[in-house]
């Protein structure tokens, strides 16, 4: 086969998009390019058995099949999750939860903020004054929840 033949077998080229879709999930592992290379490997091989599909039913049935790819990939992940030996590992903010911080910006009225490192955090609890002591508590997205320490500790670490 020349590259001309490959240039107008339709197929050929869904195909070729699906390995080079395989390829780029495995270069840059994101689980989402592997869903979109089945969809095109099974448009390949649709097109292959029906060589005169039509570009645009081609492009339905890449949707179509990228759609149901997707749903079921997100069904198996819900039903097998990835087992990892460090359930925090991307979320910051609970990995700190329990972590002695000054804080940085008076808490009053319930806000203020808490320097963790050489980075300040908003953060909500009880009023407190610059440079005391607070413990963290939770987090609702990147505040912190805190509450005052009754003895005056260390950090537990710096950041």
């Amino acid at each position: 086969m020349t590259i001309d033949d490959w240039l107008s077998n339709a197929g050929a080229l869904w195909l070729a998009a699906a390995v080079v879709l395989g390829l780029a999930e495995l270069a840059i592992p994101g689980v989402f390019l592997i869903f979109l290379a089945i969809a095109a490997a099974i448009t390949g091989a649709a097109v292959l058995v029906l060589p005169e599909l039509p570009l645009a039913a081609q492009l339905a049935s890449f949707a179509a099949w990228s759609a149901v790819a997707v749903l079921i990939g997100k069904r198996w992940y819900v039903d097998y999750p990835v087992e990892t030996t460090d359930p925090l590992l991307n979320d910051r903010a609970a990995r700190m939860i329990g972590e002695v911080v000054v804080v940085e910006q008076a808490i009053v009225r319930g806000a203020g903020r808490v320097r963790i490192g050489d980075g300040a955090w908003l953060a909500y609890g009880p009023d407190a004054e610059a440079d005391a002591h607070v413990r963290i508590i939770g987090h609702d997205g990147a505040a912190l929840r805190v509450e005052p320490v009754m003895s005056v500790e260390a950090p537990d670490r710096e950041r």
